[in-house]
């Protein structure tokens, strides 16, 4: 089975950039002792992100560290939330033929062609955060459970609003996806005593959020709760709410970052829900390489844990990006 890794910061080789090739200490099967169908040798892999927040930077450097613990080459290229950037990201990928294609997708809707490309091609994705509907045609994924996320956040408030008239406010992310099952998933799960005033997105860019948050509290001055898309914007919107006067507004976000473990501790958030952007990356690797490999322990479609984290468990909160 492949190695995990906390460790050492590798090498990368850009998409853009030259020919370097990573130098790992990865052990991979013989032509005699493979399974029929695996990947001799040494594995090749293409990693395509989808952005440049947090979440995005750490998923990376995961990534990065476990292919160099596996012996893995590994080429990089990032869409920065552009689906058409996506669209050729993959297809340099496919001519790269690399063995396989990570992708944090912009949007998952949009990506059953590339999927279809990249297989006709003899080159699988496999997709980290979200999955489409049907499956079928993916090498595998590691998902992050957006519905679950939505839930939990949903179910604080429920549990400190205590049956209270209250108001709530969506900050979301970009349009698309992953925001979208987020953002709906915490609207169904609020109780009824809970009524969203206002929803909008931040695009995951804290200047629009902290905008975004400063029109709302505006509008709507007696605002109880935020739900904010990621701690980024979370961060924006709470200097947008204290800045109108408004620092009684309780804010509800995602990711567990270290920065956030420390501002739920400190009382300018309530709750953040953790989906650690290391876990993410390093199952990504360590279960596209075992399912290239027909490792048969393989799990095709695999799960990063997710939990509540308030004040009150803040320090017992799971490790967000990869330690240097």
């Amino acid at each position: 089975m492949p190695v995990p890794t906390r460790s050492r910061r590798p090498l990368v080789v850009s998409v853009l950039g030259a020919g370097l090739l990573l130098t790992g200490c990865g052990v991979w099967p013989s032509q005699a002792t493979a399974p029929a169908g695996a990947v001799k040798g040494r594995i090749t892999l293409g990693f395509v992100n989808g952005g440049t927040t947090e979440f995005h930077t750490c998923l990376q450097e995961s990534v990065e560290r476990t292919a160099h613990n596996n012996g893995v080459h590994l080429f990089t290229a990032n869409s920065r939330q552009d689906g058409d950037t996506e669209v050729s990201n993959i297809e340099a990928m496919i001519a790269r033929k690399v063995d396989a294609l990570i992708v944090q997708t912009v949007d998952v809707d949009a990506l059953k062609g590339d999927i279809a490309e990249a297989k006709a091609a003899g080159v699988p994705i496999f997709l980290t955060s979200v999955v489409p509907d049907d499956t079928s045609d993916l090498l595998g994924a590691v998902v992050v459970d957006l519905k679950e996320v939505g839930e939990l956040d949903a179910e604080w408030i429920e549990r400190d609003a205590a049956g209270r008239k209250v108001s709530v406010a969506v900050i979301a992310g970009a349009p698309g996806a992953a925001s979208d099952l987020l953002t709906e998933a915490f609207t169904r799960r609020l109780p009824d005593n809970a009524e969203v005033v206002a929803s909008r997105p931040g695009m995951y860019d804290p200047v629009k959020a902290r905008t975004v948050a400063a029109a709302m509290i505006k509008e709507s001055p007696g605002l109880d709760y935020a739900f904010v898309a990621n701690e980024e914007m979370a961060f924006a919107a709470r200097k947008a709410f204290d800045a109108a006067g408004a620092e009684d507004v309780r804010i509800v976000t995602v990711n567990g970052t270290d920065e956030a473990l420390a501002a739920l501790k400190a009382g300018s958030l309530a709750a953040t829900v953790s989906n650690s952007a290391a876990d993410t990356g390093e199952l990504a690797v360590q279960n596209v390489v075992s399912l290239l490999r027909k490792d048969q322990r393989a799990d095709r479609i695999d799960k990063t844990p997710v939990r509540l984290v308030t004040r009150d468990n803040a320090d017992t909160a799971p490790l967000y990006c990869p330690l240097d």
